[in-house]
C-alpha cells in the first residue's frame, strides 16, 4: 500500500510540504508507504486539448514531455493520492493547476486509472482563500470517481513563512487525523470482498441541439 503526495508549492519545504508530511507521518505509522513529489517549482504547460493522449493510449501527454509524464506513473500506481497547494488569489497555484489538468485528463483518457483510489487535498494559506482552493482540488477527485477522505475539520492549514504552519495546532491535528482516516479507509477497502462497480460508457452532451 502506497501514498503519493503532490506538492504544488514552489517551495520544496514550505507550509504545503509540512501539511502533506503530517499526513504522511500518520500513514507511515499505519504501515503505509509515503512518497512526496515536488512539482510546484517546475515549468509545466497547460492542457491544449489536442486529444492525442486519448488516441495514443500510452499513459502519456503527447504534446509536452515534462513533469506530468515523469510523475504520472507514480500516480497511476499509488493507492492514495494527496494533493497540496498554496493559495494564489483564492485558488490553486498556477503550476499545480496545469499539472493536475493534464495528469487527470491522461488518467481519464487512458481507462480511468484513478477510479476508486483514495484521495485527499490540502490547502496552505496565509489568511483567506483556503476553502475555495480546497474545494477546487477536490473537484479532480470527484470527477474521477475517487473516494475522498475527510478529517475533523477542513483540510486547510495556516502560515505565511516556512515553518509557521507548525504553530497552527488545530491544522496540524487535522492533517494527522486525516492520515489516520485515510489509512482506515484503505484497509477497509483492501479487506472488502465487494466487486468494484464497472465503468460505464461515457455519455457526452453539450446542450446544443
Amino acid at each position: 500500500m502506497k501514498a503519493l503526495a503532490i506538492n504544488g508549492s514552489p517551495h520544496k519545504e514550505g507550509n504545503t510540504a509540512f501539511a502533506l508530511q503530517q499526513i504522511g507521518n500518520s500513514l507511515k505509522e499505519e504501515g503505509i508507504d509515503f512518497e512526496m513529489a515536488h512539482i510546484g517549482h517546475m515549468a509545466v504547460h497547460g492542457c491544449i486539448d489536442c486529444g492525442k493522449c486519448a488516441r495514443s493510449k500510452d499513459d502519456k501527454c503527447s504534446s509536452f514531455d515534462d513533469a506530468v509524464n515523469e510523475i504520472f506513473p507514480l500516480m497511476r500506481d499509488a493507492d492514495i493520492l494527496l494533493l497540496g497547494s498554496p493559495v494564489y488569489y483564492s485558488s490553486i497555484a498556477g503550476t499545480m493547476k496545469c499539472f493536475l489538468d493534464r495528469a487527470f485528463f491522461v488518467a481519464s483518457a487512458n481507462g480511468g486509472h484513478f477510479r476508486h483510489k483514495i484521495g485527499a487535498s490540502v490547502a496552505a494559506v496565509r489568511r483567506s482563500g483556503g476553502m475555495t482552493t480546497f474545494n477546487a482540488l477536490n473537484h479532480y477527485f470527484l470527477i474521477s470517481e475517487m473516494i475522498v477522505a475527510g478529517s475533523s475539520y477542513w483540510n486547510v492549514i495556516h502560515g505565511r513563512k516556512a515553518g509557521e504552519a507548525a504553530q497552527d495546532h488545530e491544522g496540524v491535528q487535522t492533517m494527522r487525523t486525516l492520515g489516520k482516516n485515510i489509512a482506515w479507509m484503505l484497509k477497509m477497502k483492501a479487506s472488502s470482498n465487494q466487486d468494484k462497480p464497472q465503468a460505464g460508457t461515457k455519455v457526452y452532451t453539450n446542450f446544443i441541439r
